[in-house]
């Protein structure tokens, strides 16, 4: 299957940086204090670590995380920081390499990709070639790997903190089961979708597409630098028209006029929703949160393509517990 890949460059919302986060309380020294970078996954360890633990993001929401170079007041927050969450896999290697100049005695960085797949279970495709060296890292576009995820997040937090042992485990346990619903929703609203084909803006749900049957077609990233040759658009329009499906998607944080141009030209409707890292609504909202994200996701991409989302939009997605975490914006 023919496909065309883009290199992926990005601009980070100008002028965010930490300084734009949600103004939070001063730090409680009596808890862990943690660090995570990309807002899906502050989501998720806010949610395991509930009120025993101060949660801070690094990475503002809708920028981009595979570009996205830590500002110098991120080192103040690394350096405070007993544990540091990361996706890994390679997606946030400056700030990796920021943390390791900057943790104290005794913090560690947990990388979360690491500790939910094996080498051998990575994904390497057209925006992420094995030849690159750095696999497809987006694994919490898949409910059970975003599950482990928590579960990593769960045994970090137990071993740094005992004595809060008990919560950290009830906190998973009603953030899995929550997974386990969204899981169940999507596995059903997959089953009406007629043609389960995927073609993106950003390469993002490659783990996503293995879990429920799904084929990613392509995806286009629009660089700064240049646009798909008329080649790799003409392949990619070709594509569209033979496999039938009626929606292609793209980024409403980062918007595509090559793939509106393919849309046009292929005779689909172009949606340019889809929200990558942005969790929806506000700090706060109920829907803000990485299932929030999910559902949101998933309802769009099931009703564009013809499916029915009704399971979907049945699950809730309001965090088990109040959700404290500074978010940048």
């Amino acid at each position: 299957m023919l496909v065309a890949a883009v290199t992926a460059v990005f601009v980070a919302a100008g002028g965010t940086g930490c300084g734009a986060a949600r103004v939070a309380a001063a730090d409680d020294p009596a808890k862990l204090n943690l660090v995570t970078t990309v807002s899906p996954i502050t989501s998720i360890v806010s949610s395991v670590a509930g009120d025993l633990a101060e949660v801070r993001g690094l990475v503002p929401e809708g920028a981009n995380s595979h570009t996205f170079e830590p500002p110098p007041s991120a080192a103040k927050a690394l350096a405070r920081a007993d544990i540091v969450f990361v996706n890994g896999l390679k997606l946030e290697d400056p700030t990796r390499d920021l943390a390791a100049g900057n943790l104290k005695k005794g913090a560690e960085v947990v990388e979360l990709g690491e500790q939910t797949l094996r080498p051998d279970q990575y994904l390497y495709d057209f925006s992420f070639p094995r030849a690159g060296g750095k696999p497809n890292p987006h694994l919490w576009t898949n409910p059970p790997y975003a599950r482990e995820y928590g579960r990593a997040v769960r045994d970090a937090l137990v071993r740094r903190d005992p004595a809060h042992a008990g919560g950290y485990a009830a906190n998973y346990e009603r953030f899995a089961a929550q997974v386990d619903a969204l899981d169940a929703a999507m596995t059903a609203a997959s089953a009406t979708v007629p043609r389960r084909q995927l073609l993106t803006y950003h390469d993002a749900y490659a783990y996503f597409a293995e879990h429920y049957g799904w084929t990613v077609i392509g995806a286009v990233q629009v660089s700064s630098f240049s646009d798909p040759t008329p080649r790799e658009v003409a392949s990619l329009i070709q594509q569209v028209r033979q496999t039938g499906v009626p929606a292609i998607f793209g980024s409403e944080v980062f918007p595509s006029k090559v793939l509106a141009q393919i849309g046009a030209e292929a005779g689909v409707r172009y949606v340019d929703t889809l929200r990558d890292d942005d969790l929806p609504g506000r700090p706060g909202d109920p829907d803000h949160s990485w299932l929030g994200l999910m559902k949101f996701d998933f309802v769009t991409m099931v009703e564009s393509l013809g499916g029915d989302a009704s399971a979907l939009k049945a699950v809730q997605t309001a965090p088990s517990g109040p959700d404290r975490a500074v978010y940048p914006q």
